[in-house]
């Protein structure tokens, strides 16, 4: 298990759109209709990296506490699904998130959102302007402090409130995407 961080893409930069696979619905979804009107959170996961396991929990009740808010949510598994079956379509549609999890086959629009790890966050206002790309929080896979989602929840309060997020970001670590 290779620790990989952020790339911490430039503040401000926009939104690469996407029409991605849902294999829990089997339909196309875009981010069109993901967005909601104050913005976006784009989140980079998958089924098997222990980083992501260990927020698991905590994504299902982020989703659900801003399920009815004006900030909408996506997941997407961009990795090689033929190195990593447990990352497959079919078993993603096992995962019962309370927002879509889409799977990018192609991992174009992982490349395009310069995504490098699971899990990687990507926040954009209602523009679609990059304002958050970091941690969910500084806990980790054995390091003992609590999972509480706090530095990304302030950065989604923010964009909701209409207010400014702070530059003081920390990136993200956990497994590398695995690229074909």
């Amino acid at each position: 298990m290779a620790l990989t961080p952020s790339n911490m893409i430039e503040l401000g930069s926009p939104a690469p759109d996407f029409n991605l696979s849902d294999p829990a619905s089997g339909r196309e979804v875009a981010l069109q209709e993901v967005r909601k009107e104050k913005g976006l959170l784009v989140m980079f996961i998958c089924n098997h990296c222990p980083y992501v396991v260990h927020l698991e929990e905590a994504l299902v009740q982020l989703g659900k506490e801003y399920a009815d808010r004006d900030l909408g949510i996506v997941a997407i598994s961009a990795n090689d699904a033929e190195a990593f079956p447990g990352d497959a379509p079919d078993k993603m549609a096992l995962k019962s998130y309370p927002f879509p999890y889409l799977y990018d086959e192609t991992q174009a629009v992982a490349k395009a959102y310069d995504a490098a790890c699971t899990p990687d966050f990507f926040l954009f206002d209602a523009e679609l302007k990059c304002v958050y790309r970091g941690q969910f929080d500084d806990s980790r896979p054995g390091n003992d402090k609590p999972v509480t989602g706090g530095d990304l929840k302030s950065a989604m309060d923010a964009v909701l409130a209409g207010e400014s997020v702070s530059e003081n970001q920390s990136p993200s670590v956990g497994c590398n995407i695995k690229w074909k």
